[in-house]
């Protein structure tokens, strides 16, 4: 799971040019509003991102409750070793 959850950070980080560090990114700071400031569009990079970095497809299906996927980088981490597991 830290493998995950580090290999997401470094993709927020290079892929969506956060200026920050993967340290200073805690598992438990929201992606959104007052934590890294992502926002809508950057949602929709983040699933096509995971798909490329993790191999995987995701389907629209998958995403049913993207309030709590994209809560912070925990609760993303743990929806994509669900999918990894069904891979």
């Amino acid at each position: 799971m830290d493998q995950i959850k580090e290999r997401l950070k470094k993709m927020l980080v290079d892929k969506l040019r956060l200026k920050r560090t993967l340290e200073s990114i805690k598992d438990n700071e929201p992606l959104f509003r007052e934590g890294l400031g992502l926002d809508s569009i950057d949602s929709l990079e983040i699933v096509v991102l995971i798909e490329r970095e993790f191999d995987l497809s995701i389907s629209a299906d998958e995403l049913k409750d993207t309030a709590k996927i994209f809560k912070d980088v925990q609760s993303l981490a743990d929806f994509v070793a669900l999918l990894l597991t069904k891979k």
